[in-house]
């Protein structure tokens, strides 16, 4: 079992995103208002707490969403887990359909510390079932 820390949107694409107090997520779209929302196979990203914290600890000081995540989960090497693998939180369920993610133009993030965790760490999920997530919900792996 895994706890949600941070849920963050942003409605343009290639910027960081903002820290939210909840996100409303459709079935088969995304995350309302952000900009990776549509009929497609990356509408929602996740990244490990665990491997933010590790970042942090090399002297990153990245902010929740800083990476382009919407979803920071503590619990999981997400990046370890199959293609297929569903999360359940709450009344909604996501599935995982891509494990990183080709960089083509690096970010500020790896200007300045000559790295960048997303592209290697960072997961993406279509929606299955919609609903709302909040810092501090449960997300449990259900197949």
């Amino acid at each position: 079992m895994g706890t949600v820390k941070a849920v963050c949107t942003s409605e343009i694409k290639g910027i960081q995103k903002e820290e939210v107090p909840a996100i409303e997520l459709r079935s088969d779209w995304g995350i309302e208002d952000d900009a990776h929302a549509g009929a497609w196979h990356r509408q929602v990203s996740l990244l490990s707490y665990e491997k933010i914290q590790e970042f942090n600890d090399r002297g990153a000081n990245v902010a929740n969403g800083a990476f382009g995540e919407n979803i920071i989960v503590e619990g999981f090497d997400l990046k370890s887990l199959p293609l297929g693998t569903r999360f359940k939180s709450g009344d909604v369920v996501l599935e995982l359909t891509q494990i990183g993610k080709e960089c083509h133009a690096h970010c500020a993030i790896y200007h300045k510390m000559g790295d960048c965790i997303m592209p290697r760490e960072g997961v993406f999920c279509k929606v299955i079932e919609g609903g709302r997530i909040a810092p501090g919900d449960s997300i449990d792996i259900v197949g």
